[in-house]
């Protein structure tokens, strides 16, 4: 009896904590329901002039109408808002060193790295010179955010699972935003000259001339007429430096296999004599990043204008959620414009002297002074706020790496680096105009490329640039006592300028856009191989006339090995019937290498896989010791981070095979190509897998997650992306890496715009219940674009004041 009582005592409780877990997953169902945005019905906006229209497509792509520029700022800020908010609150965190308060104490290195930098009280400064017709009109969108933040039923979920709350927005956060991609685009920088500096002090001039190559043998400049400008390669010295060789343990994996290749975007332009309609094509695939949401907010806007078409002007592209409400890139019906990383040299670190007679003091090259201390609190989620104290010269904040002070001369440390110019491209009616705008838009230095519809094309850098007295490599190093640095900005006016090439194209991709004057202008920081732009504008060429919009689009989409497929080639002359003699394994790599290549960087290649990381085994084995040293320098650093064109070096060794530069341990170079195989059949097959199993797809498999996963890793694969096996890789126009590749592509005729593609990894929304969180996700994997204007209305938002 008692037992029968026990077990339907059991049954009982097991039944109601069943019952309960039941009403707890319910209950958060509808809490997190609750935070969706509102896609239909009718809402009063504060301050409106009249109504204001959202539609959205089946895949939440918004048409957003309304009587003036105002009203349409005021609904964007609404719906970036509910879709969008926890992004715009990480953005604006990353800029100003606030992620602690949301994330806790392992969140305070990033934040005291961005501290340094007082985005927050900088961008204070910017706001109050805005002029009163922009700054209008940007507290427009702050009311719309504030407006869509609240009227959410609850607040967004993130901050549920952070245990933190919403703060809302305001004008000074849609500034931080900017400077956010400040980080993100020159970040590098900083790191770049503190591993040139080292190789500097450990290398004779000779050879780091020699490491160090001011240009590559892929370069393909949008002033070919004058590549003969190019700097021939320097002499090879008889000896490595004393650092040569791989570093003294052996490594658990090949590290340099892991490395993507993080230099961002491809843009092309293809004039009206080669294009099917008669007007410009523009495309661009912005590379970054990639995470849940998307970075990119896909909308169209329209809005009076007495010159747009039918008195209204009608933009479509993407938007960047918390920056000011306009089109990043797109097209506004008579100009089409688009982005890639202009890799710029806008970051001096001058090294600072101290004199123990002088204590508080340092000496910069404006001579000795004292710097001005700020003290930033941190607030820390669970813990005290931290004081983080910045010691500010005149050249800017002081940082310390290896031993010695820097005062870091950064560009985004202009009053000028931020404004809202970018909005003027809302009305350019030609690319002369947009070429204008873009040498005043206060936006980190960018290759700008535009179209208009009477088939013109141009490039010109958009955003700030330093004005050099005397432009030099030493600018691209550390800047010792008596190297000036740059103490002015460029005129607009001096900006350089390619307007209607004769080939009828333009392309950039991260490489070194000129070789004859105005080179120096740009200067150098951190440019790609060129192997990506010369395959891109080999590719376009290639399209011939009569171009359509698909035939554009599909340029950028090129995942051919061309760069790759030479280091397979010196791979396969290794293997020579000597090398393979007893060595089963290396027999397996050369079949490998021939039946398992397709020709391109395809998810089922074991070739391109084994191909690839033999050139990174080249890498480690010669530079390996360097890699080590530098990434003790500073963290994530390598001899790649100091020059993306060290592949040429090595093929300039592995070609000319000089004694002197034999890394320790090999008795000829031949032994250093069959080391780099061995060293690539052990790492692929230490866990006990055959060779064959090792595709490219098993590496390159998308890891796309929500930034929430920081917070709770517990949640990682619940609001993440498929683990798509992805084609593409660095160093190819269809740039694919796990967590880094192209975040939008768009491809555009102004005026055309109907005919208009895109696609993008994720959706419109970043919340997991959402329709929209990855519709159109599918296609980005596939490469399949959908129309780029939203298609027929499903939901209706109405504003009325």
């Amino acid at each position: 009896m008692r037992q029968r009582r026990w077990k339907t005592w059991a049954l009982r409780g097991l039944g109601g904590l069943l019952l309960l877990v039941l009403v707890a997953v319910v209950a958060g169902w509808l809490y997190l329901r609750a935070s969706l945005a509102q896609l239909d019905g009718e809402r009063k906006g504060i301050g409106l002039q009249a109504a204001v229209t959202v539609t959205r497509d089946a895949a939440g792509v918004p048409l957003i109408s309304g009587a003036s520029r105002a009203d349409v700022a005021y609904a964007t800020g609404f719906v970036h808002a509910q879709e969008r908010f926890f992004q715009m609150d990480l953005l604006r965190r990353t800029a100003a060193g606030e992620l602690a308060e949301l994330f806790g104490p392992r969140a305070l290195p990033l934040d005291r790295s961005r501290r340094l930098h007082r985005f927050r009280a900088r961008a204070q400064d910017v706001l109050a010179r805005l002029p009163a017709a922009e700054r209008a009109l940007l507290e427009r969108y702050v009311a719309g955010v504030n407006d869509g933040l609240g009227a959410l039923r609850t607040k967004p979920f993130e901050y549920l699972l952070t245990g933190t709350e919403a703060r809302p927005w305001n004008a000074v956060d849609s500034l931080l935003v900017i400077w956010a991609m400040y980080i993100d685009l020159q970040g590098n920088q900083e790191p770049r000259e503190l591993a040139r500096g080292w190789l500097r002090e450990h290398s004779d001039p000779a050879q780091l001339a020699f490491l160090l190559p001011e240009s590559s043998s892929w370069d393909t400049t949008l002033d070919a007429g004058t590549a003969a400008a190019a700097p021939g390669p320097a002499p090879l010295p008889p000896r490595a430096p004393a650092w040569w060789g791989a570093a003294p343990e052996k490594p658990a994996q090949l590290a340099g296999a892991a490395f993507v290749d993080s230099v961002g975007s491809n843009n092309h332009a293809i004039a009206g004599s080669r294009s099917a309609s008669g007007a410009a094509i523009v495309s661009d695939d912005m590379h970054l990043g990639l995470q849940l949401p998307n970075i990119w907010y896909r909308l169209a806007l329209s809005f009076p204008d007495p010159k747009g078409k039918d008195g209204r002007r009608r933009l479509v592209g993407v938007s960047l959620p918390g920056a000011p409400p306009t089109v990043i890139v797109g097209s506004n019906g008579q100009v089409a414009w688009a982005f890639t990383n202009s890799y710029a040299d806008l970051v001096d670190l001058v090294a600072l002297n101290t004199d123990p007679a002088r204590p508080g003091q340092v000496r910069t090259p404006n001579g000795w002074e004292t710097p001005a201390d700020h003290v930033e609190l941190i607030a820390v989620k669970g813990a005290a706020s931290e004081r983080f104290v910045v010691r500010e010269t005149s050249l800017g904040p002081i940082r310390e790496a290896g031993g010695r002070q820097y005062a870091v001369h950064w560009i985004a440390h202009d009053p000028q680096a931020i404004n809202v110019n970018h909005m003027k491209l809302e009305t350019a009616a030609s690319v002369d105009e947009a070429l204008g705008i873009a040498a005043i838009d206060g936006i980190p230095a960018q290759n700008f490329v535009a179209g208009d519809a009477q088939g013109n094309i141009g490039w010109t850098i958009g955003g700030l640039l330093p004005q050099r007295a005397t432009p030099s490599l030493a600018s691209t190093f550390p800047l010792e006592e008596g190297t000036p640095t740059w103490n002015a900005l460029l005129p607009p006016a001096s900006y350089p300028r390619v307007v209607n090439p004769a080939g009828g194209q333009i392309t950039t991709a991260n490489s070194r856009q000129l070789m004859g004057e105005g080179a120096a202008l740009i200067g150098d920081g951190g440019f790609d191989l060129g192997a990506r732009n010369r395959q891109l504008a080999e590719g376009v060429q290639a399209l011939g006339t009569k171009v359509g919009m698909r035939q554009a689009f599909d340029a950028a989409q090129d995942d051919r090995a061309l760069f790759i497929g030479r280091w397979r080639e010196r791979a396969l002359q290794a293997l020579d019937a000597q090398a393979l003699a007893g060595k089963p394994q290396r027999a397996e790599f050369r079949r490998l290498l021939e039946k398992s290549w397709t020709g391109h960087a395809s998810v089922d290649s074991v070739g391109y896989r084994l191909a690839r990381n033999y050139l990174w085994a080249l890498n480690e084995l010669l530079f390996g010791r360097a890699n080590k040293a530098l990434g003790e320098l500073e963290p994530k650093t390598t001899l790649a981070t100091a020059t993306s064109r060290w592949p040429d070096v090595v093929a300039r060794l592995l070609d000319a095979r000089p004694a002197g530069w034999l890394p320790p341990g090999h008795a000829d170079w031949r032994a250093v190509e069959l080391a780099a195989i061995d060293r690539v059949i052990a790492d692929l097959g230490k866990d006990g897998e055959p060779l064959a199993k090792a595709t490219w797809g098993q590496r390159n498999t998308a890891t796309i997650a929500h930034p929430i996963s920081i917070a709770v890793p517990a949640l990682a694969p619940v609001p993440g992306a498929p683990a798509d096996q992805l084609p593409g890789d660095s160093n190819m126009p269809r740039v694919a890496g796990p967590k880094f590749g192209q975040s939008e592509r768009l491809t555009v005729s102004p005026g055309h715009e109907e005919e208009g593609l895109y696609n993008m990894p994720g959706g419109q929304s970043g919340h997991p219940l959402s329709p929209f969180f990855l519709a159109g996700h599918k296609e980005w994997v596939k490469a399949e674009p959908v129309p780029l204007l939203p298609g027929q209305a499903k939901y209706t938002l109405r504003f009325v004041p």
